[in-house]
């Protein structure tokens, strides 16, 4: 029996007992270890806020279609996307799946799931990792494809803004690029740990002159505003160089008010990239897909290139979750990434 987390209404959680399937063919039990909960899109699931809560996206057309019965209806199944776990039944067929092995994937907020013997090959953790890291293999992809995005040359100055755990990841990647990294937040605690993972400056908002000033003027070569807030991304245009990128990773709900656009990004000749994870970019997308950037994410962790255990503050059991998920909700000071653990 899988106990699954779903949400009934809004803000409104409860647990779903389902029977366990038999396995078919070429496919595995797996038992969940631990599951990272997204301060970003899921919250949005648990808001009710999300688009697709209110309407239909038509993927052919890649268009919201007002009117229509929308995409995730009550009760929604779906949440959570960062799940690591251990491989504990085998279907016929599987002879290269070592039971016991971890494997990381996106399987929602459950006890156990489903999922066939490729799956789990092309998601098995690193020979002697720290299961939890792989909780980071999805929110690590969606950094990653915005630091490509960025097409951060050796040497340039990259400001973030947004320290949550994306733009903490950022801030390491656009280092690890070879980037002088100037991090953006209003909070001091998520500055001081983005200082102490690698960061070369932290500023608070409003930014764009300090970060001219730390620029001799010119402004930063590439501005990653992660955080989904209409004036960070305000200032984010603001602080970047003429002729230069802004890339716009954050999740922004509902309509965006306070761009200025007939300033800055007009005059200054702004470059403005949208970046989310349902795709690449297309000239990297014979080279780059979304399962090298989640198998990129958890090996950048194992080879040391990124440290992203330090970002997770919060635990919980998962009998607890909606407790967890209220907490996030109240904007609890000192919350990062919180993980759900499951026990044996």
């Amino acid at each position: 029996m899988s106990r699954d987390l779903i949400l009934t209404a809004p803000r409104q959680l409860a647990f779903e007992e389902v029977p366990d399937a038999p396995l078919g063919l070429g496919e595995v039990r797996v038992r969940t270890l631990f599951s990272g909960i997204s301060t970003g899109t899921e919250l949005t699931q648990y808001r009710g806020t999300s688009p697709f809560m209110d309407r239909r996206f038509d993927e052919a057309r890649r268009l919201f279609v007002p009117g229509e019965a929308p995409s995730w209806p009550y009760p929604v199944r779906t949440l959570g996307y960062e799940e690591v776990g251990e491989v504990v039944e085998l279907g016929s067929g599987v002879v290269d799946v070592p039971l016991g092995s971890h494997v990381f994937g996106t399987w929602n907020h459950r006890t156990h799931a489903v999922v066939s013997a490729e799956y789990a090959r092309s998601r098995a953790m690193p020979p002697g990792a720290d299961p939890r890291i792989g909780i980071f293999s999805h929110i690590g992809a969606v950094a990653l494809n915005g630091v490509h995005d960025a097409q951060i040359r050796l040497g340039d100055t990259v400001a973030v803004f947004g320290l949550g755990v994306p733009g903490q990841i950022v801030a390491q990647a656009a280092r690890a690029s070879g980037a002088s990294v100037i991090a953006v937040d209003p909070d001091p605690d998520r500055r001081a740990v983005a200082l102490k993972l690698g960061a070369h400056h932290v500023v608070a908002p409003v930014a764009a002159e300090t970060i001219k000033e730390l620029t001799g003027g010119k402004g930063a070569d590439i501005c990653i505003e992660v955080s989904g807030a209409a004036p960070a991304l305000s200032d984010a245009i603001r602080s970047v160089a003429y002729a230069s990128r802004v890339v716009a990773m954050g999740f922004y709900q509902g309509e965006v008010a306070g761009l200025r656009l007939g300033d800055e990004f007009h005059h200054n000749r702004i470059e403005l990239i949208s970046s989310q994870i349902s795709g690449v970019a297309p000239a990297a997308s014979h080279r780059w897909s979304k399962p090298r950037l989640w198998r990129a994410a958890v090996e950048l962790q194992q080879a040391g290139t990124l440290d992203l255990l330090p970002l997770i503050t919060h635990t919980a059991a998962f009998a607890d979750a909606p407790a967890l998920f209220a907490r996030l909700e109240a904007g609890e000071a000192g919350m990062m990434q919180t993980m759900l653990e499951f026990g044996a």
